[in-house]
Parts: C-alpha cells; structure tokens; sequence
C-alpha cells in the first residue's frame, strides 16, 4: 500500500497514515491504535527540540550570522588554490553547528557563496554541487534534527548521537577539501590570491565572535549537563534573535512573521510524518515484519558488515524517492532489532542512518538540497544532477569506510 500511494505521487505523511490504516483494517486492530500512536510519539519533551532548532536555523539564517562565518572561513583558506570552494565547505560546517537542518545550510551558504564562487570563473554546476554536497553536513555536524529523530525512535541519547557526529563530520569535512583542491587544479579555479594575514584572520574572527560563540552555547550546555538538548534548541533561539535583532541587526521584526511562518510549515510536516511513521512502525512491529526481514538476511549472510552494506544500499535506493526523515522512522524499528543482535552499536547504526538521509538529499529525483542549489543558481535540475555525481560518489566511499570502521562513530561518544 505504501509504495503505490508514493508511486502515484500521495505526499508521504498520507501515504504512510494510509498504509497504517489498512494495516488496522487487515490485523482488525481498534482505529485508536492509530491515534493513541501518533499522539504518543508527539507527547515526547525532546521533539519538542525539532521546532525549537527548525526557527533556530531559520533566524540564525536570516540575522547575518551566516555571513560572518563565510568571513571566517575566507580569511583562512580563500587565498589558496580552489579557496572558495572550501571555503563553502567550512562555511557549511560552521553553520551546521548552529541550524541542525541540511536543507537550511545550503540556503544560507549558498545564497553568498554560489553567486561568488561563479564570480571567481567556477562553471555553475560545480558550484551548485559544491554546496549541495557541504549543505549535507547540515545533519551530520550536530545538532541534527535527523539525530534528534533517530534518538527517539531508537530510544537512545540525543547527545551520544550529537557526539557520534563529530568523527564522520572531521573526515567529510577533509574529504570535499581535498576533491574540491583537485578539481580546481584540474580547472584552473583560483583563491583571491591574498595570503594569510593573522590580523585579517583575527579581525573576522572578532566581526563574527557572537556566530562563532553560538555552537559553543548550545553544545557545550547539553555536554556540560547544564541543560537539556530540547532546552538547548530553546536556548538557540533566543539567542538567533538578540544577536540578530540587537547586535548585528540585520534581522528585522518585520521579518519575523515570515520566519515563524516557515518554520511552522516545515514543523508541521515534520511531525506529521513522525506521528503517522510511528503509528506504522509499531503496526509493522505488531505484524513481526522485522523478525520476517532478518529471517531473510541472514538468509544470504551472517556477517555484519555485508549486512550493514546491504542496509546501506537499501537506503541509497530508497533516498533517492522518499523524504529521508520519512525512511529513518520507517526504518529504524524495523531494522535496529536486526543489526542489534548481530552485536552492532545503535550509535553507529544511528550514523549509518544519518549518512544515508545525507546521500538520499543530494540524489535525484528527491534530493532536497538538489532543489534548493538548483533555485539558487538557476540551474535546471538535470544539470544539477549530472553535476553532483562526482561528489555522489565520494560520498559513498566515505560512507563504505564509515560503516566498515565503527570507531570513527563510536570513538568520541565512548570517551564521555
């Protein structure tokens, strides 16, 4: 019932409620099951961190302190060989400090960086691809939504999975420097060609110290233990607005209406595909469809890893035509019990699951970061996807060495 309702285009959160329905009607389960479901899954204190970091990465957006931190970003590598195509890249991972949202940080890089990246003689679609691809570290740098997802659907800790993060974001991170340096050589792509200068470096440093210190407020509470990380998201707002309202004031009150419209609207299909994804989830559990998909995988192996790579090629395929918050809900009750007896780390699996949503917002025809370069740059999306495919594949490699060395996971987390 679910793959017909996507495959004549019933938006997902429907289509998932739809196949919930019938699931009740077949097993002749009270239609309560399905209301008592969904209201539980939304009665949670950490979802309500969602909206909180959704309005967070919004006003954060919009009151200049995405600017500032491109200013960072430039003053340290933008004079070097493919400059500005790094500096994106580290200009996403800071704003992914702050936003938790993927789709988010390439609106706010990319409507800066795109634009001069095609100054400097970058061709358009590399640019887009760029910061499509970097966007993605918007979920892998915490905070994440997508994380805050997991956690809950797996029921484990928000800040294990936000500290999980930090090992693949350092690698992801190193690893589109290093292909982007290649391409620009290959390309001729050049930096401003000015040095670095510690007092230039410094003096952004200064300009941006309030964007700068908002990571460290919001992560370093959670890990301190000094507030929650539904409190954090709270905390994050506050602080998006003073600093934008009264410090750099480039956020207007008259811009506020806008920003919790938008927000509410991308909240409200959040958790509308929460509660319905977690009502289907349990029906599927109900069913015992988890112990029947296990009796089929071990059926062609026992070992872990083909597995875990399995799984991965699972969620490539269905990233490229399902909303990724949508399979990760769907997906994780039905596939942690498997993964957990084969003695798999939850954290890890919950960082397979994140990467494999990143992977599925950069592939056609679903990617939402795709869509979201493509109406910043202008560029049709069949370009935009033929663009993409080198990062594509980087990104599977990466996402290959990520599930076969769990430590790069596990390692931090570990530690606290």
């Amino acid at each position: 019932m679910l793959g017909i309702c996507l495959l004549i285009g019933v938006p997902i959160s429907f289509a998932i409620g739809a196949s919930a329905l019938v699931g009740l009607f077949v097993g002749d389960v009270p239609l309560s099951f399905l209301t008592q479901s969904s209201f539980t899954a939304l009665d949670s204190f950490t979802t309500m961190s969602v909206p909180f970091f959704i309005l967070a990465g919004a006003v954060m957006e919009t009151g200049g302190l995405s600017k500032r931190l491109i200013n960072v970003a430039q003053s340290v590598v933008g004079g070097v060989t493919g400059g500005f195509g790094i500096v994106t890249v580290l200009a996403c991972a800071f704003f992914a400090a702050i936003s938790g949202s993927s789709p988010a940080t390439v609106a706010a890089i990319g409507a800066i960086m795109i634009p001069a990246m095609v100054e400097r003689g970058y061709s358009v679609p590399v640019a887009a691809s760029i910061t499509a691809c970097s966007g993605g570290l918007g979920i892998i740098i915490p905070p994440s939504i997508n994380m805050i997802i997991y956690a809950i659907s797996a029921n484990v800790s928000v800040a294990d999975m936000f500290l999980a993060g930090f090992g693949p974001g350092a690698i992801i991170v190193l690893a589109l420097c290093i292909m982007i340096f290649i391409i620009a050589k290959r390309r001729g792509y050049k930096g401003t060609g000015v040095k670095f200068s510690m007092k230039s470096f410094l003096s952004t440093v200064w300009d941006a110290k309030w964007a700068l210190l908002a990571p460290v407020i919001i992560l370093g509470g959670i890990y301190s233990g000094w507030f929650t990380p539904t409190e954090s998201a709270a905390i994050a707002v506050v602080y998006g607005l003073v600093v934008g309202l009264f410090v750099y004031r480039e956020l207007k009150f008259k811009d506020l209406g806008r920003i919790f419209v938008e927000s509410a609207t991308t909240t409200g299909a959040v958790v509308i595909i929460l509660a319905t994804a977690t009502a289907f989830g349990r029906l599927v559990s109900m069913y015992q469809i988890p112990q029947m998909i296990s009796s089929v995988l071990f059926g062609i192996s026992q070992n872990w890893i083909v597995i875990l790579l399995l799984i991965s090629v699972l969620l490539l395929i269905l990233g490229m035509f399902m909303e990724t918050l949508s399979i990760m809900i769907i997906l994780t009750p039905i596939l942690l019990p498997l993964v957990k007896s084969m003695g798999v780390d939850p954290i890890h699996f919950g960082m397979i699951m994140v990467l494999g949503a990143q992977i599925g917002m950069i592939t056609p025809p679903v990617g939402v970061n795709l869509f979201v370069a493509s109406g910043i740059s202008g560029l049709s999306l069949e370009k935009m996807s033929k663009g993409i495919i080198p990062f594509v594949l980087l990104m599977c490699g990466l996402f290959v060495l990520i599930i076969l060395v769990p430590e790069i996971s596990t390692f931090i987390p570990a530690l606290f």
